[in-house]
């Protein structure tokens, strides 16, 4: 057995397999590979790593499964049946990152291959599978479970790995963003939340939710997910220099294919990439070098219905400063799992006396904060100079909406 203390969850027990994996070559890369990217240009202390959240997810997976077989075990066949899927869901987790590739979605875009992607292949190198073979679980059940595949035997479990609403993974980064960025508002009631985890059956099929009693802390992990999403996730310093690491790496990695090989692409860490960058001279590198601010945030539009407004701002913007000098940011590739739900799916299944319900019955807040919403900045280049006037000719177009 070993133990790792940790600052959100304080003792992490890993069994002796747990831990030799935990030493593989792939899984000791996510050290070099930051959790938020390069949100520590906005928030110096966000320096926290995939590694730590992985071993978090695992600690808030652990806690949720118990409780699930705490108030559930007639949903499981026996007590190997339980231990199998403890291991299963332990496993996928200390996995679930490993197809992460520097800055995450900024390689992502520049690749053009996901990180989900790369699972399976990763899951097939040798130390890997010798090493699920010590925790006695097979690998298509844990590459079922990280991408989420809806045939996947353990739907329950897809749900704690994967899934769009109670996965541990959430659970885990919200905390663990909050704490090493300071935002308050991240934080959420994570012991009530798990206390309050059950399954349920609904039209043959077992599902994960909470029960009544749970309302308010779901309430509290809306809140703390759309908060750290407004204030963290496309913080507009984040966001700039994104947008440069992403020119960079095009001059850094001309040809994407290159990286396809799997052994290729794992030698690849956020280290490497700052390394690499040193020796190039473009506007880019030398702005995440130096932190140039070539960009400045003119209008912001979060959770907005309606992009009329923001139409008309940027048009407005391109007809006075030119197409060259502005720039639309939006956030789209997680917009499917916040707010909580889609507007044709449900959200979370509350357990209530008698009844099964959708969380947007049992909460006037979830559903106020549910549905589709459209995130967008307005940049313009800092050498218009005008930074003010744009700032200016935006407000009185907001104004008139």
């Amino acid at each position: 057995m070993k133990r790792i203390f940790d600052p959100i969850h304080h003792f992490i027990e890993l069994s002796d397999a747990e831990a030799r994996m935990l030493d593989l070559p792939l899984l000791q890369r996510l050290r070099r590979l930051r959790q938020l990217g390069l949100a520590y240009l906005a928030f110096p202390s966000a320096e926290h790593s995939r590694f730590s959240h992985s071993l978090g997810a695992l600690a808030m997976g652990t806690r949720a499964f118990d409780q699930l077989v705490r108030h559930g075990r007639e949903f499981f066949a026996d007590a190997a049946d339980v231990a199998y899927q403890r291991r299963l869901l332990r496993a996928a987790l200390l996995l679930h990152d490993v197809g992460h590739g520097p800055f995450s979605h900024a390689c992502e875009a520049v690749l053009g291959v996901r990180h989900e992607a790369r699972t399976a292949a990763l899951l097939e190198l040798p130390d890997v599978q010798a090493g699920l073979a010590m925790l006695e679980v097979a690998g298509s059940d844990v590459l079922d479970l990280i991408v989420g595949h809806p045939q996947s035997r353990y739907p329950a479990l897809r749900e704690l790995v994967s899934g769009p609403n109670l996965d541990a993974d959430r659970m885990d980064y919200l905390q663990r963003d909050a704490y090493f960025t300071g935002v308050a508002s991240g934080r959420f009631d994570a012991d009530q939340l798990v206390a309050s985890l059950r399954l349920f059956e609904r039209d043959g099929m077992i599902v994960t939710g909470i029960d009544a009693r749970g309302v308010v802390a779901l309430e509290s992990f809306v809140v703390a997910r759309y908060m750290m999403f407004a204030s963290v996730y496309f913080h507009h310093t984040t966001r700039l220099f994104e947008r440069l690491l992403q020119q960079a790496l095009t001059e850094l990695w001309p040809d994407p294919r290159a990286l396809d090989a799997i052994e290729a692409f794992v030698r690849w860490d956020d280290f490497r990439v700052m390394d690499a960058l040193a020796e190039l001279p473009s506007e880019a590198a030398r702005a995440l070098r130096e932190r140039i601010r070539v960009y400045a945030v003119v209008a912001e539009f979060n959770a907005e219905a309606d992009l009329r407004v923001y139409e008309r701002c940027e048009a407005a913007l391109i007809e006075r400063y030119g197409r060259a000098m502005v720039w639309g940011d939006e956030q789209s590739q997680v917009m499917h799992r916040l707010p909580l739900g889609a507007a044709d799916g449900p959200t979370v299944w509350v357990g209530t006396t008698g009844a099964l319900v959708d969380a947007r019955e049992a909460s006037d807040l979830i559903a106020k904060l549910s549905g589709k919403a459209y995130w967008r900045k307005l940049f313009l280049r800092r050498e218009a100079t005008d930074i003010a006037g744009a700032r200016q000719l935006c407000a009185e177009i907001v104004a008139r909406r």
